[in-house]
């Protein structure tokens, strides 16, 4: 008789091949190449050095690049959350058709892609695009705004971006919540605000926190729209290591830039799940 442990075993053993050998092992030599010597040049010199780390540590340029991320990806992530938790609670309510247009709205953005999404941005945020036309038409400003190649202009971007999968998360966790605990809440003289922070919310902090590790993780490895909005004087993590690689051909330090961009992804992420879920638990 075959025990079901060595069943599900059996079964869960081509997922992990395929994980070792098309993810493992990829991020194993990239980890190689980062403590490699690198020579102008050459291609790769073999010898074990972390001269690679040391410089970028010490290096305000790749410093102020990795703050640059974190900043954006915990502004992005915050403002998702908080336009896609009323949005997400209304789709959510709804029923029938309007359900179904609604979720559609927020699907059919994902089938464009990041670089043709920041194209049409590039048309709204230009010297003479729509959102200068609009402001000058109506008399509110004299002289056109410089939207273009600012922090603000990434900004916005990159939530255009995340804010599509928020919803989407936010909206099947909202979705299984009983009716009864909100009509409770309702019946017992809770207005609808307060039933929303007060029982949805709480009720809704397991998609909360799915939500905002998702946003996290795709702004700090956000490339398309930080080069496209951004212009070359603005520095994300992503650009510069494609920068390295591409422009550079220097494939170690390339490969440190890309393991410390996942470590402090890695890192910050946990700590602000755990964060949020402590904080969550103590204040029940």
């Amino acid at each position: 008789m075959i025990k079901k442990g060595t069943t599900a075993a059996a079964l869960l053993t081509p997922a992990t091949l395929m994980v070792v050998v098309f993810l493992c092992l990829p991020l194993l030599l990239l980890l190689r190449y980062s403590f490699n010597r690198y020579v102008p040049g050459e291609f790769m010199v073999d010898g074990m050095t972390i001269a690679n780390y040391v410089s970028l540590l010490s290096d305000g340029y790749y410093l102020a690049g990795l703050r640059t991320t974190i900043l954006m990806s915990f502004g992005v992530t915050i403002v998702c959350i908080l336009l896609g938790l009323p949005l997400a609670s209304f789709i959510a309510r709804q029923t029938g058709s309007l359900k179904t247009l609604l979720l559609l709205a927020i699907i059919l953005p994902l089938f464009v892609s990041n670089a043709v999404r920041a194209a049409g941005w590039i048309v709204a945020f230009g010297q003479t695009g729509v959102i200068n036309y609009f402001l000058m038409s109506t008399g509110l400003i004299a002289e056109p705004l410089t939207l273009m190649y600012t922090p603000t202009a990434v900004f916005i971007g990159i939530i255009s971006v995340n804010l599509p999968y928020v919803v989407l998360t936010l909206q099947s966790v909202i979705e299984g919540i009983d009716q009864n605990t909100q009509d409770a809440s309702l019946s017992l003289g809770a207005g609808p605000f307060e039933t929303f922070r007060l029982v949805t919310v709480p009720l809704a902090m397991p998609g909360i926190l799915a939500a905002f590790v998702l946003s996290f993780i795709l702004t700090m490895n956000a490339y398309a729209t930080p080069v496209l909005l951004g212009g070359p004087a603005f520095r994300m993590m992503a650009p510069m290591v494609v920068d390295e690689v591409l422009g550079k051909a220097n494939w170690p330090f390339g490969a440190t830039l890309s393991f410390i961009l996942m470590a402090v992804t890695l890192l910050l992420t946990v700590a602000s799940s755990l964060f949020i879920a402590r904080r969550y638990q103590y204040s029940e």
